[in-house]
């Protein structure tokens, strides 16, 4: 039976007021799912990470000046000489309320700049942040390590698994899209006939959800708050729907209840494929959600 991921504003609300207060370490989604236990848990962990973002994004700069970044790296010299083995920059990072794997790159930054007397280019450092190996100081290696480790919100694991994700709703959608014999163009497919923004999935014969006549889809893995839908609404999905008419936007985790609002002007947000389609004046039963 599939799970429902929608949740009121209201709702909204008291998991992003609770996850204020949780660092971003792996044990906090535990946290977070002994306190709303009705909540699918990977709802919950798309929610925590958009809600840390917005975080990180506020109080970004502070963590950037150059006395802040001289700070830190002073306080990890002085940590690692009394403990090497401590996690002295994980530490770090949650004393200040700031994400493990940027304060891992706050510090390595200075670090190449102190030992090689000149600032890292970006794909340098990017190298040793997704290799850790690669870091001359084994002692740092090990920190910046750490801090990946139990970062679940940012770092070169965390891209790499979004990206993953990512896809994999993609191939479902193909795969649902299969199952019901429904025909269509991907996005590659209408980027090589010249469009410049497309969505996922273009349907060559338009179908009905819920009433509302649908041509084009598109994935998204992740739960849809409100500043993320606005932002897709402004950039995305009013593009779509001037080019190619009224479409569906699938949350695969879950959105807030209220934001499907506009499913009058052409716009309708599921949390996964629709369960009832029209098509060809045929009403049937797609597949159950996966």
């Amino acid at each position: 039976m599939a799970v429902n991921m929608k949740i009121t504003k209201a709702q909204y609300g008291q998991i992003a007021k609770f996850i204020s207060h949780l660092k971003p370490s792996r044990q906090c989604m535990r946290r977070l799912q002994e306190k709303f236990p009705n909540q699918s848990p990977s709802t919950l962990l798309s929610i925590f990470s958009q809600e840390y973002q917005k975080l990180i994004k506020r109080t970004h700069s502070r963590h950037h000046t150059a006395e802040a970044i001289e700070t830190y790296y002073q306080r990890y010299l002085c940590g690692v000489r009394r403990n090497a083995a401590a996690p002295v920059l994980l530490e770090l990072a949650y004393e200040v309320d700031f994400s493990p794997a940027l304060m891992a790159r706050i510090v390595l930054e200075r670090y190449l700049q102190v030992h090689d007397g000149v600032d890292p280019s970006k794909p340098y450092l990017n190298s040793m942040l997704k290799d850790s190996s690669l870091i001359p100081d084994t002692i740092l290696a090990n920190q910046v390590q750490q801090c990946l480790l139990n970062d679940c919100c940012y770092g070169s694991m965390v891209d790499s698994i979004k990206h993953s994700i990512g896809h994999e709703h993609e191939v479902l959608l193909r795969e649902k899209l299969l199952e019901n014999n429904l025909s269509f163009l991907e996005e590659d497919q209408l980027r090589a006939k010249g469009y410049d923004k497309t969505p996922d999935i273009i349907l060559e014969v338009p179908v009905a959800v819920e009433g509302h006549v649908i041509h084009w889809i598109e994935s998204k893995a992740s739960f849809g708050d409100e500043a993320s839908h606005r932002a897709y609404l402004q950039d995305q999905f009013w593009s779509y729907w001037n080019r190619f008419g009224p479409g569906l936007v699938i949350y695969w985790y879950g959105f807030i209840e209220e934001l499907d609002c506009h499913r009058e002007r052409g716009i309708l947000l599921k949390d996964g494929f629709p369960t009832d389609i029209v098509t060809l004046g045929t009403s049937r039963a797609a597949s159950p959600e996966a």
